[in-house]
């Protein structure tokens, strides 16, 4: 803190009369051995105090250029994480292209296999129609040909039937519905049954489940199971894949014998589906069927 005294008074006066005398030799034109003495001096003397003003003004000044600067600073910002949102949003649509573009080329794979003549559709929303509790809902309706009692499936294999139909959608029931019941057959053997979904009075906890009628008909896990086909191919057309045997279980007592399958379609990630508005000429048995997987001693 600065006090007014004498002493403090005369300081002051030699400073400004050293200061007054260092501009007026400073001015002199031509070097001259009195005036360079002095300018050195008056260096030795006022660097300091200088460079100690300048360094306690130091974050005054950062601050005073950051605040200048802050509003340009953040809309910068605000631009940059715009930018990068945008880039993200594209980044993520193309990934969902690539995606659909696999499941479609899937669908077209699947349906050329079987002969089936289909019309793209997509998976809007799950939804619950006339008590059924396993519905979803597709974006095309009869404007595109969809009718009730048309097969559905994916690039894996069954996804359920139409059961009702609008103008631009329809709601399709799945096979995981209790409510759902789907003529079957295996594919070796050749024998024939029926595709519940959920579990069965008897039978073992399952999405899907097949009930077999023949009490003797060989069958153990890995056996694949495909639609058996309807009159006319309404509501399900032949050869499209349902699942696989996970399970086999006979009840005592039963006229039929159970086994829990996994299904072909993954129902909890339903995305790109077909609707059949055309069924095949002639039944493709198991040629939709993929390759059965290489035992790994073969590998």
């Amino acid at each position: 803190m600065f006090r007014d005294s004498p002493r403090s008074r005369l300081v002051l006066a030699v400073l400004v009369v050293a200061a007054v005398a260092l501009l007026v030799l400073d001015s002199r034109p031509g070097p001259d051995p009195v005036t360079s003495a002095g300018r050195a001096a008056g260096e030795y003397v006022f660097t300091p105090a200088a460079a100690g003003v300048g360094w306690a003004a130091g974050p005054a000044v950062s601050l005073y250029d950051g605040l200048r600067q802050a509003p340009h600073a953040a809309e910068r910002i605000a631009e940059l994480e715009a930018a990068n949102a945008e880039l993200q949003a594209r980044l993520q649509a193309t990934a969902n292209d690539g995606e659909r573009a696999d499941q479609l080329a899937e669908l077209l794979h699947l349906s050329g296999l079987g002969g089936y003549e289909i019309v793209p559709a997509q998976a809007v929303t799950r939804v619950t129609a006339r008590g059924l509790a396993h519905t979803v809902t597709l974006d095309v309706g009869t404007d595109s040909g969809v009718r009730p009692d048309m097969t559905v499936v994916n690039g894996h294999g069954l996804v359920g039937r139409v059961v009702e139909a609008g103008a631009s959608t329809s709601t399709v029931v799945l096979a995981t519905d209790v409510a759902s019941a789907v003529g079957a057959r295996l594919e070796d053997t050749r024998k024939i049954g029926v595709v519940r979904g959920g579990t069965v009075p008897g039978g073992p906890d399952a999405e899907l489940t097949l009930e077999l009628f023949d009490m003797e008909a060989p069958v153990e896990a890995g056996d694949r199971v495909v639609t058996l086909g309807s009159h006319e191919g309404a509501p399900f057309v032949p050869g499209v894949p349902i699942g696989t045997v996970e399970e086999v279980q006979s009840a005592p007592g039963a006229l039929s014998r159970l086994a829990r399958l996994a299904p072909a379609v993954d129902f909890s990630a339903l995305d790109l589906v077909g609707v059949v508005v055309a069924g095949p000429a002639e039944d493709p048995r198991d040629s939709v069927l993929p390759p059965r997987p290489e035992p790994e001693g073969d590998r």
